[in-house]
């Protein structure tokens, strides 16, 4: 099997049980002895974060961010280095082990839990939650609990990145891109959230692949 593959029968047979996270623990214990099936780890930060450049949290703000499926850590250590305060998690825990191991001098707190039932006391915790590619591999109803679940963690700035696609578009297989009423459903509508940007582009894969980068703001 390739790569995406593997990852998309293992979220087959997990959903076919009724549970829509248990398949990440088992792709990324099979990552431990099988290399790169997992889809998404490319042992860099996300470009679409990283060009976003969170201006507004600077060294001397001493600004909390969380980040969302964190993997093996690369979009946590980046922000790390932007000087926020990092806290970090995946439902995997092989996938903390192993972000763990890659930087075992990081000042980013690692741990393991679940999108769609955060610690309490998370809640509006953070001034910048970046959630990048989780929801899109997250069927609904699933999907409507992670992102109610993330974004309750957000007292600032929440940073969505996702495939896109429009409505009249086929969902394809795992990753389901999300189309621009999705995303409003499920942030634009709930009280005290507002969405502020909405960015509709190309990425520079080969070929290229339709993003959203979507910026939310926590106004009460």
């Amino acid at each position: 099997m390739t790569d995406r593959a593997v990852a998309r029968e293992l979220a087959r047979q997990s959903l076919a049980q009724g549970d829509p996270v248990g398949w990440f623990e088992q792709l990324y214990s099979r990552a431990e002895t099988e290399k790169d099936i997992v889809p998404w780890a490319d042992r860099n930060p996300n470009p679409l974060l990283v060009r976003w450049k969170p201006k507004r949290f600077l060294r001397t703000d001493g600004a909390r961010a969380l980040v969302v499926g964190c993997g093996y850590g690369d979009d946590a250590e980046w922000l790390s280095a932007q000087g926020l305060s990092v806290t970090a998690f995946d439902v995997s825990p092989t996938a903390v082990a192993a972000a763990r191991r890659r930087f075992p001098r990081s000042s980013v707190t690692y741990c393991v839990a679940d999108a769609i039932d955060p610690p309490a006391e998370w809640r509006k915790a953070f001034d910048l939650v970046v959630e990048a590619f989780t929801l899109q591999v997250l069927p609904p109803p699933a999907r409507e609990g992670a992102a109610a679940g993330i974004a309750s963690c957000a007292k600032g700035t929440l940073l969505l990145l996702a495939r896109g696609r429009d409505e009249g578009e086929p969902p394809g297989s795992l990753p389901w891109p999300l189309t621009r009423e999705e995303v409003l459903s499920l942030f634009g509508k709930s009280p005290g959230l507002e969405v502020v940007s909405f960015e509709d582009l190309m990425d520079e894969e080969t070929p290229p692949v339709r993003r959203f980068r979507v910026e939310i703001l926590r106004t009460a």
